[in-house]
């Protein structure tokens, strides 16, 4: 993989607890789709199964997957589980976003 693609133990745990609560796969789901104030933004869902041309990474279990027009935009991504005063979210640390917004749910190119 030219462009590996990671999951941290923190994300993988909170994926991993929230699959369960759901009984769904512990597989999330990352994409981008147009739109935010930087022109992309990221989007997160369980999935139910990797499908055939996704890039997928796997931490403790859990698989993160990605489709390939998405990881034209992502490749190389570390997506992390933070929890701070103002809340707990997952964070994308993208190196191809050359811009970025206050809330860091979308970013620019």
């Amino acid at each position: 993989m030219t462009h590996p693609l990671i999951l941290t133990p923190a994300a993988a745990q909170r994926v991993a607890a929230i699959a369960s609560k759901q009984a769904k796969p512990a597989i999330l789901r990352l994409s981008v789709e147009g739109g935010g104030c930087s022109g992309f933004q990221y989007k997160f869902d369980l999935a139910e199964a990797a499908d055939a041309d996704d890039t997928v990474s796997e931490t403790e279990g859990v698989q993160l997957v990605v489709d390939p027009v998405s990881l034209d935009l992502v490749g190389g991504s570390t997506v992390d589980f933070v929890e701070s005063l103002g809340g707990a979210a997952f964070k994308v640390e993208n190196p191809n976003a050359a811009a970025g917004c206050g809330c860091g749910s979308s970013f620019g190119i």
